[in-house]
């Protein structure tokens, strides 16, 4: 991994505002386009409560959760530097340390919550 680079996962939940409302979990979208924001960061907070209170495991979470592809590997985005994501999703991952997990973050893909592995 490069210097520059940051490793990280995250748990992505799409919602009507999303700029593609289909997933994995939803190819047809019914789910993500009757989902408003508000319902979707809502439902990131209770997630990510359970993660950090020990409940559950982040990893665990993004395979059922995670409207990304990613979520096969437990949410795992793999390396990536600067430039390569939506600013405020590589802003917020870079300000992490690595074992730490984001508050919610909003970008045009939907709201996230970011864990930085490296």
């Amino acid at each position: 991994m490069a210097t520059n680079q940051v490793r990280a996962s995250h748990i992505l939940i799409k919602h009507q505002g999303s700029r593609r409302k289909a997933s994995w979990k939803d190819p047809e979208g019914h789910v993500i386009s009757n989902t408003t924001k508000d319902s979707a960061v809502a439902q990131l907070h209770s997630l990510r409560e359970d993660i950090i209170t020990g409940k559950a495991k982040f990893d665990d979470v993004a395979s059922r959760y995670s409207d990304c592809s990613s979520a096969k590997h437990g949410g795992d985005l793999g390396p990536f530097g600067r430039g390569q994501m939506q600013k405020p999703f590589e802003e917020a991952t870079y300000a992490l340390k690595v074992g730490e997990i984001s508050s919610v973050v909003d970008t045009d893909s939907g709201v996230h919550i970011i864990m930085r592995t490296g």
